[in-house]
């Protein structure tokens, strides 16, 4: 009698994939019953999360989230909200750059020029922004690991929705306890007149591209089934175990 072959152990990445088809197809489902004319959110189960301000522990790590108003947990609302677009600013005698605000529109694009047109060549980029446009994100992180910049954070900084893209780019990592990474859904505009299959396909296509990018930056995409069960209102704050596990920070256990 022949050997039974043992099956091989299923990849990663496709793990994610087919989790990601069975979120789409309920999502088509939810946006075929619901009034597409009148934007679209997911249904809201249970409690409201809490205030951003309270302090996170494991397994309890969403809290509401409004742009312009988002400091880490635990630590004191700001008294100015961010900018609504990215801001950088030489520090360090030129060897940082401070990248702080909303990632907006053509954001990508005008912060590489601005990179290109220093007189000294950073050499890693600090990151405080509550996210924004993904599109950017992506293409401003493929620039920094393009021109070999380190990403970090200060204490109390945030990174949060799209930012998350930023840190992932920096061929190393800083991320400091008091900092705070988070991640949801990403948002497709509050009003969309698309027909469900048309939306639920974009939807598809991006979050193909978001993960093959984290693949490709070395984090593993499953940091993603945390973005997927939460809203744009609220935040999935990662706690240090999960930034090791996810290879935003290294792990201290392959040592």
């Amino acid at each position: 009698m022949t050997d039974a072959v043992p099956p091989k152990p299923r990849n990663r990445v496709g793990q994610v994939l087919m989790g990601v088809l069975v979120f789409q197809l309920v999502l088509a489902g939810v946006l075929f019953l619901g009034d597409v004319q009148n934007g679209f959110a997911l249904p809201r189960f249970g409690p409201k999360a809490p205030e951003l301000t309270e302090p996170i522990r494991p397994g309890d790590q969403t809290r509401r989230f409004s742009p312009d108003r988002a400091p880490p947990g635990g630590q004191p609302m700001p008294t100015e909200p961010f900018a609504d677009r990215l801001a950088l600013t030489p520090v360090s005698g030129g060897a940082a750059v401070l990248l702080e605000g909303g990632i907006s529109g053509g954001d990508a694009e005008r912060i590489l020029k601005q990179l290109d047109a220093l007189s000294q060549t950073p050499e890693r980029v600090i990151l405080n922004s509550p996210g924004g446009s993904v599109r950017d994100a992506l293409v401003l992180g493929r620039g920094l690991r393009a021109r070999a910049l380190a990403t970090e954070m200060r204490d109390g900084d945030i990174c949060y929705s799209a930012c998350p893209y930023l840190l992932a780019a920096g061929t190393a990592r800083t991320i400091p306890d008091t900092a705070s990474v988070g991640v949801h859904q990403h948002y497709f505009g509050e009003n969309t007149l698309l027909p469900a299959f048309v939306a639920v396909e974009d939807i598809q296509r991006g979050q193909g591209e978001v993960m093959r990018y984290l693949d490709q930056m070395g984090i593993d995409p499953l940091v993603m089934q945390h973005a997927l069960v939460t809203p744009p209102q609220e935040i999935y704050v990662l706690v240090p175990d999960e930034l090791r596990a996810y290879g935003f920070l290294p792990d201290d256990s392959a040592n």
